[in-house]
């Protein structure tokens, strides 16, 4: 397992930023899971942060934990095709089938180009994918 993915299961609810002109937006997100070696997050089509992330795909994902330690994530928003990913969506929160039907499409993407870095209250960070 990612630490990455580690630091953002224990966090668990996380919060996505993107743009929406140059008005920023922030949301709470919680599915996160692995697959192929990746870290990856499932938003709906009909939503406006998939639209912000599709006009604009850099993005930023903060995360905090208990112990005061948070968590930084950037990096470019790459949407998958294949439907492996969005069975595992639903696999790891099956309450989301309920949401998506019909014209309501999850889609799943991971981030590249991306650094993560794990921040205590006070200190150094330190880089999650080294």
């Amino acid at each position: 397992m990612s630490k990455v993915y580690e630091f953002l299961k224990e966090a668990g609810t996380f919060f996505l930023a993107t743009t929406d002109g140059n008005q920023p937006k922030l949301r709470p997100l919680g599915l996160v899971f692995e697959l192929d070696g990746k870290v990856l997050f499932g938003v709906g089509n009909f939503k406006n942060v998939y639209k912000q992330l599709v006009a604009n795909p850099l993005t930023e994902i903060v995360a905090c934990k208990p112990d005061g330690h948070w968590l930084r994530y950037t990096g470019t928003a790459v949407f998958e095709t294949e439907q492996k990913y969005v069975d595992k969506a639903f696999e790891t929160m099956p309450q989301l089938r309920a949401i998506y039907t019909d014209d309501k499409i999850m889609k799943v993407f991971h981030l590249e180009n991306a650094t993560a870095v794990d921040i205590p209250m006070m200190g150094e960070g330190e880089n999650l994918l080294s």
